[in-house]
């Protein structure tokens, strides 16, 4: 790939993350040294007033740049992937979060590994994102979207919620439990993980749904193939659910409200540096066992 492919940059960080803005300003030196434009995100323009950069919003940064870094851990990397999908723009992690799984640049890396992204030599993966959509009688009173997962939760109340689960307009189950998690690939290694749910590697095309401590020992993890229309159907009366994509705030629901997930049109394409392995990943981040002599 050409070395000039990226030229007009974006940068997407957390404000009030200290480790993130030294970080930021160590990228910003660098691109401005590779003769990069440099576009800053209008949330943190005003914690960087030195620098002197123009501010623009995720979307405006998705419509104007060649690519977007985001400094942060995975859930700065979720917020960013929401936006910039539908403009098949090349998103690139720096990891200034916890475990790293999206974000898998290091801090003390960012001039070598940015500078060979710059150069053209990376890898691209196409993430898949879902559509959440709540529809109450025939009007549709919320929406979301998630690269990881979408929870179906109990909610303030410490009590079991009632649900039935459609799948391409097939009766699965009526379940009763503290929810239910669907999951992308992506999100497999995040909060379905915690669930018991399976690991699955990116490139898969599937969805799995992972009950939350249901009331029945025999309901397991269910992968589905990834461009399956699930239906939730709440029926509870005494509690009052939320349904939440990537842990953002929810939608709170009633009884015969219907949550309708689906695989979104456009798919997030983030870029990794040279040498990236989902497995190597799983190894670090998971605590899996190494061979011996190897360093992770």
């Amino acid at each position: 790939m050409a070395q000039d492919k990226f030229r007009n940059i974006g940068l997407i960080a957390r404000s009030e993350s200290e480790q993130a803005l030294y970080s930021l300003r160590q990228l910003i030196h660098f691109l401005h040294g590779r003769d990069c434009t440099v576009i800053l995100d209008k949330h943190i323009i005003s914690s960087l007033p030195e620098m002197g950069l123009q501010a623009a919003s995720p979307a405006q940064m998705g419509e104007a740049c060649d690519l977007v870094i985001v400094v942060g851990g995975d859930g700065s990397l979720l917020g960013a992937a929401r936006t910039l999908a539908r403009f098949d723009v090349p998103v690139l992690g720096v990891n200034r979060g916890h475990l790293g799984f999206l974000t898998d640049i290091l801090p003390s890396e960012i001039e070598s590994r940015v500078g060979q992204v710059l150069d053209g030599d990376y890898t691209t993966e196409r993430r898949f994102l879902l559509d959440l959509e709540v529809r109450r009688g025939k009007t549709v009173v919320g929406e979301g979207a998630a690269l990881n997962d979408v929870v179906l939760l109990s909610g303030d109340s410490v009590h079991m919620i009632d649900f039935e689960l459609m799948i391409d307009g097939h009766f699965v189950y009526a379940q009763r439990s503290d929810g239910l998690i669907v999951s992308t690939p992506t999100g497999s290694t995040a909060y379905a993980l915690s669930g018991g749910g399976p690991i699955m590697h990116p490139k898969l095309d599937a969805m799995v749904l992972v009950p939350l401590n249901p009331h029945t020992l025999t309901s397991r993890p269910l992968v589905v193939a990834g461009d399956s229309e699930i239906k939730i159907h709440i029926t509870t009366e005494k509690v009052r659910p939320l349904v939440s994509c990537d842990g953002t705030e929810g939608i709170r629901l009633q009884v015969d409200d219907i949550i309708a997930i689906k695989k979104k049109p456009h798919r997030l394409r983030l870029i990794h540096p040279p040498g990236h392995d989902f497995y190597q990943a799983c190894r670090s981040k998971l605590g899996w066992s190494t061979r011996p002599g190897d360093s992770n």
